[in-house]
């Protein structure tokens, strides 16, 4: 039987891994979930905020790609690499989180939207609802089992047709935008007096990471560039092309209906925005275009999932078995792993009465380490010197950018707030047993002594964590 060649991804496959896997769910609640906390002035400092610090990230993902080509497996390897063992397998383990989370919410607001007409759905969480969701997580799982070149090809012929519903809803809204009406929302109208602009912006902030979580898709399959160069500049291309999407469906939403009419609008909620402008045919095209939108997602974040657990094991960092593959050069255990886990959670949207929002925000904090490390470990290259040309430090420019994008990512911990924080070390405490599986299989020691503070500082969180979900003083 003939080997399957090795597998090469040019720059615009790439780059549509990394605009497939952020171009999901999140775009189409941009209305709702901005207009519930701030209005326009408040959305445009937090696409400000949002916009530099992941443009800092994304250069910080080129400049690792560029000094330290042999670190191929994307955001845990630079962590590991930086930090240490069990800081780069928290970072990998959370990553691994973050696409199973985020592949629950896609399937829940699919869901919701039929609900809007199948009342059997409801809001995505409803016994049918998890039903036909977990039929489509193992349709998919077998898809991708056959191979992830053709998943790839299709990623990249769903990532330009869920692009066009986006272009032509920005086109009729923008010749539906009122002046007047977008004055009416810039400093927040009614219901948001109390609020100061502050906390306006800072309740944008897990939402602006949500639609930016895949910016680093490109360099979680670095292994398969045809050229080194073309992660870095994937990651670019991508990043500033959905920002302006972002920003533009954020920003003209604002001019079509009054803030306190967007905070009420059914996910998603741009097909209420453009049915207010072109009637009921609109929130039909949207609500096409989200799944569609949402499948392509899906399937990206499926394939990062598994080539995040598959690429740790590699390198050591998850148990071996997660190395496996099939004949089609599939990590299989590693994506069985990957899609056990999203059932699980999916059963869990049951008992949850806002499952997308907790889904969003929760997804948004497991991230922030990865990205926290990521930064940090640039920042110690560029001031330490190494992997540049010999001399004391890195450009002055990496290290600025570097440093900014560290500062930014501890910003979100602070704007994300401590709830989300404890929410996920109650994933990062019970996970370390695939720490302590690994390091015994290969016959490390399992921590070290800051280690060991690291691990005991976790555990104690999600002690305290599931106590106050026990006694109500958490809540989800």
């Amino acid at each position: 039987m003939n080997q399957p060649t090795e597998q090469k991804f040019a720059l615009p496959t790439l780059t549509a891994m990394v605009v497939g896997s952020m171009v999901g769910a999140g775009i189409f609640s941009l209305p709702q979930t901005f207009g519930r906390v701030t209005g326009g002035l408040g959305a445009l400092i937090a696409w400000a905020i949002a916009g530099s610090g992941m443009l800092m990230l994304a250069f910080v993902f080129q400049t690792l790609a560029r000094r330290k080509p042999e670190l191929d497996a994307g955001v845990f390897a630079y962590a590991k690499a930086g930090f240490g063992n069990y800081p780069g397998f928290l970072s990998a383990l959370g990553y691994w989180t973050v696409c199973c989370l985020g592949n629950v919410s896609y399937w829940v607001l699919i869901k919701s939207t039929l609900g809007a007409l199948f009342p059997i759905f409801g809001d995505g969480n409803t016994v049918a609802a998890v039903a036909v969701s977990s039929l489509g997580v193992w349709i998919v799982h077998f898809l991708i089992l056959r191979g992830v070149r053709q998943a790839a090809f299709i990623n990249t012929v769903v990532t330009v047709a869920k692009i066009i519903p986006i272009l032509i809803f920005l086109v009729f809204v923008g010749f539906g935008f009122k002046a007047d009406i977008f004055a009416l929302n810039f400093h927040g109208g009614p219901g948001l007096e109390a609020e100061g602009l502050f906390a306006q912006v800072r309740g944008t902030m897990l939402v602006t990471v949500f639609v930016f979580v895949g910016i680093e898709g490109a360099s979680v399959y670095s292994r398969y560039a045809r050229k080194r160069s073309d992660v870095g500049l994937a990651t670019l291309f991508g990043f500033l092309g959905v920002l302006c999407l972002l920003v533009l469906v954020t920003m003209l939403s604002y001019g079509v209906l009054l803030r306190p009419d967007l905070a009420e609008l059914r996910n998603p909620s741009m097909a209420g925005v453009l049915r207010a402008v072109v009637g009921p045919w609109g929130a039909v095209f949207i609500s096409i275009g989200l799944i569609v939108s949402v499948l392509g997602a899906y399937l990206s974040w499926s394939l990062l999932a598994a080539e995040v657990l598959f690429s740790a094991a590699k390198r050591e960092s998850m148990p071996a078995f997660l190395a496996a593959e099939n004949r089609n050069k599939v990590p299989f255990a590693a994506l069985w792993l990957t899609n056990i886990l999203i059932q699980l959670f999916l059963i869990l949207t049951l008992f949850a009465e806002q499952a997308f929002l907790l889904a969003l925000k929760l997804t948004s904090s497991m991230i922030l380490l990865p990205y926290l490390l990521t930064a940090a470990y640039a920042l110690k290259l560029a001031w330490s010197g190494e992997g540049y040309e010999p001399q004391a430090r890195g450009p002055r420019g990496d290290i600025v950018r570097a440093a900014l994008a560290t500062v930014y990512a501890l910003g979100l911990i602070y704007a994300g707030g401590l709830k989300f924080l404890l929410l996920s070390l109650v994933i990062y405490a019970p996970g370390t047993v695939l720490f302590l599986v690994t390091q015994k299989e290969r016959g490390h020691r399992i921590f070290t002594p800051a280690e060991l503070v690291l691990f005991g500082t976790v555990a104690a969180g999600a002690v305290l964590t599931l106590y106050g979900l026990a006694t109500g003083r958490i809540s989800v």
